[in-house]
């Protein structure tokens, strides 16, 4: 956050109040309001960053109508200011659902200046945040493969991939977690591809008995088995002129990787009781979760059709190791649900936010949606909390968003780490980190480091 003041409105009908106000927030630009629509002018006027609101406003001083009218009214202009509720009031039931219609938080009076001046601090540390992260949302690099919600060096690396090979008719092997996105990544190959107007048709080869899986993949004839009481078309021949994608190949059973295999040498399949060849013409994607190097090691999968399949190999990283993607596609499935549900939450709280970078996301994507989903359709507040997505509290693994924080632990740091090679050795220290031994001397001063 830049040095300039923090902008602070307080909404107080109190004269005495307002002058102790303006005292103890001298540090602070500070503007004033006594009513209701005073506040709102004042508002539109000042746009400040943090509000203090007193709900017992005048005419309703006793009550809190006023205050939470004010509340929404400001709210629905600038849903990213962040309100501190200051009441008097003895029960915490109203503050408690101001607080749920997007306050950031509340102050019982009397109040305490000295804690209330670090709530003010808080607030406009997380404002200056959500601001900077909308920024950067903003400037953002579009994904190259439209349809994908991605940014991080990781997965922006795979889809310069996809959109390289898409216009080809090389087979694509998809490997990644349970989640990654496979599927989406091959209707992308298939999308951007001469082929686009053909069909699209996908078989998860996990899913279909091995009895089932050949007459699926390659169709049959009537009277071939009991219960084939009319010809069928297969998924293979189903998909000609367009792209088949052969979901967790890594399951498919040893017999029927001999007839994959030769459908793959000559594009002919031969349907389940028939005797006539049928040329058809398919681009082949496959995708798996299993490490295909050690089934073919163990011989359970053939090394002939492995060759086959992997012209092009693309790994899809997990969504832990996809730098920023999570809290990105976090947004993006919020305002789907929002709009698939008639919801109108406004985003996620900073707990939320900070559960969501840290999570490990085993379920990958795909479990991301969920909680996503499932928190748009439960989550009572205006924003979505880290107990709306059921995850835990949890902490920045670097502590706080502050740039000059951060550079000051990334220097400690890498200091003790050149100290840590150079034994500490003051001269083969500072060659180590590129600097001079007085500028070491004053590195280690400021950052209260000792050689021993």
């Amino acid at each position: 956050m830049k040095d300039s003041k923090i902008s602070v409105l307080i909404v107080e009908d109190d004269d005495g109040i307002a002058r102790q106000f303006k005292w103890a927030l001298a540090d602070f630009e500070t503007a004033f309001a006594g009513n209701r629509e005073d506040a709102i002018a004042e508002f539109r006027r000042v746009r400040p960053q943090v509000v203090v609101l007193d709900l017992g406003l005048p005419p309703d001083a006793d009550g809190a109508g006023e205050g939470m009218a004010a509340l929404e009214s400001i709210l629905a202009m600038a849903p990213e200011t962040k309100i501190i509720i200051a009441t008097g009031n003895e029960s915490r039931d109203v503050a408690l659902r101001a607080v749920q219609l997007g306050a950031y938080d509340f102050h019982q009076k009397p109040v305490d200046l000295d804690l209330l001046k670090l709530m003010i601090q808080r607030a406009a540390k997380l404002h200056a945040l959500e601001a900077e992260n909308r920024r950067l949302q903003e400037l953002a690099p579009r994904s190259p493969v439209d349809g994908i919600v991605a940014s991080s060096p990781q997965m922006t690396r795979v889809l310069r991939m996809i959109e390289k090979i898409a216009p080809t008719d090389v087979a694509v092997l998809l490997l990644g977690e349970s989640g990654t996105g496979k599927e989406v990544l091959a209707q992308a190959v298939h999308r951007m591809s001469p082929r686009v107007k053909k069909p699209f048709v996908a078989i998860n080869c996990a899913a279909i008995p091995e009895t089932l899986l050949e007459s699926e993949l390659f169709g049959h004839e009537k009277g071939a088995f009991t219960g084939a009481i009319k010809q069928t078309i297969g998924k293979i021949e189903s998909a000609s002129g367009g792209t088949l994608f052969l979901d967790e190949i890594g399951d498919v059973p040893l017999p029927m990787q001999v007839k994959l295999l030769r459908f793959l040498q000559d594009q002919v399949v031969e349907r389940v009781g028939g005797h006539r060849p049928i040329q058809v013409d398919v681009r082949i994607v496959c995708a798996t979760n299993q490490d295909l190097d050690h089934l073919i090691g163990t011989g359970r999968f053939r090394e002939d059709l492995y060759y086959r399949l992997n012209e092009v190999r693309v790994t899809v990283p997990p969504l832990r190791e996809r730098e920023g993607d999570p809290v990105l596609l976090a947004n993006f499935f919020i305002n789907r649900f929002n709009q698939q549900f008639g919801r109108k939450l406004k985003g996620f709280a900073s707990d939320a936010l900070t559960a969501i970078a840290v999570h490990p996301w085993r379920g990958n994507v795909r479990e991301l949606e969920n909680r996503v989903k499932r928190a748009v359709v439960m989550a009572e507040g205006v924003t979505i909390s880290a107990a709306d997505l059921e995850l835990a509290p949890a902490e920045l693994p670097f502590g706080s968003l502050d740039l000059r924080e951060a550079r000051a632990r990334a220097e400690r740091g890498v200091t003790q780490m050149a100290l840590a090679q150079s034994g500490g050795n003051l001269s083969r220290a500072a060659k180590l980190l590129g600097i001079s031994r007085p500028t070491l001397y004053g590195l280690l001063e400021g950052l209260g480091l000792e050689v021993n």
